[in-house]
């Protein structure tokens, strides 16, 4: 497996979450008990990655640095880089050129949240592949919303259309894109869109262009939800809330993931929770450091 760098897009404005975001950060508001971007940040962390990098707003990145710090806490390194204005999904790779250097990369939106059982596994296969790029395929009920695959009667991608009119299938591709570090010189080529952005489909179709794409679809176990709403964010909290007051186990805890993966060690798991011991989710990290979850 080669090395892998994660990048969590986390600028916008938030227009659709006004007046919540008026003067807070998107991905900093809470989904039940914590901070939108520890679920775009733990999916990564089940992947392995320890390399992160943050990009938001000028004004915004500091509340990002005071919430994570450099990750050495859970023995990661997160590093941070500005979007000085919103200008598509791709400038992501423009702003993280250096940072991504010549590894492979893995973006995650900040306002999507995974879950499912097969969610690690899924994502090792993903990072262990030789795909130059992978993109997932989850079946919606509006896909006029997103980004839709067609796909041929043998699985295969056709086309990757952004928001169409008339979707070609009920296929979106959600927030999660997996690249080799070629789509850096890919972002650099594209043009911007009517909207006037650099758009993640036009990168997807340049490695569909080369045959170079790969679409995983994800299976009816795994919940891939979108946050960039009043109602995406009820519906998110309320999906959290009943998973962990129905099983006892966190959703996104990204200390016990830290922990679970091997990257900070028991002792370091304790101190966290202890820290945090005044709150249910600092019994909760303190509850795992002995053996109790």
């Amino acid at each position: 497996m080669g090395r892998i760098k994660g990048i969590i897009l986390a600028g916008g404005k938030g227009t659709r979450l006004y007046p919540m975001t008026h003067a807070v950060s998107k991905q900093l508001l809470p989904v039940y008990d914590k901070p939108m971007i520890y679920y775009p940040l733990s999916t990564l962390m089940l992947g392995g990655i320890v390399d992160v990098m943050v990009i938001s707003t000028p004004e915004d990145i500091g509340a990002y640095e005071k919430l994570l710090g450099d990750g050495s806490k859970i023995g990661m390194h997160i590093s941070y880089g500005t979007q000085d204005k919103p200008a598509g999904i791709a400038q992501a790779f423009l702003i993280a050129e250096d940072y991504i250097g010549n590894d492979k990369v893995c973006l995650i939106l900040g306002d999507n949240v995974f879950f499912g059982q097969n969610l690690t596994r899924t994502l090792n296969e993903v990072i262990d592949s030789d795909h130059p790029a992978t993109v997932f395929a989850c079946q919606v009920g509006n896909p006029k919303d997103f980004g839709v695959v067609e796909f041929d009667e043998e699985g295969k991608v056709l086309s990757i259309e952004e928001k169409p009119q008339n979707p070609k299938s009920n296929y979106a591709v959600p927030g999660l894109y997996f690249y080799d570090s070629g789509v850096v010189e890919i972002a650099k080529k594209i043009k911007p869109s009517k909207r006037g952005e650099l758009e993640i489909t036009a990168v997807n179709n340049e490695y569909l262009k080369r045959g170079e794409l790969y679409v995983k679809t994800l299976g009816r176990g795994m919940a891939w939800l979108d946050t960039g709403t009043p109602d995406g964010i009820l519906k998110a909290a309320t999906f959290v809330e009943a998973i962990q007051s129905r099983q006892g186990m966190y959703v996104s805890c990204i200390e016990e993931i830290a922990w679970r993966r091997g990257f900070i060690t028991t002792e370091q798991l304790r101190k966290i929770g202890e820290e945090l011991s005044m709150t249910d989710y600092g019994k909760y990290i303190l509850s795992v450091a002995e053996g109790t979850k």
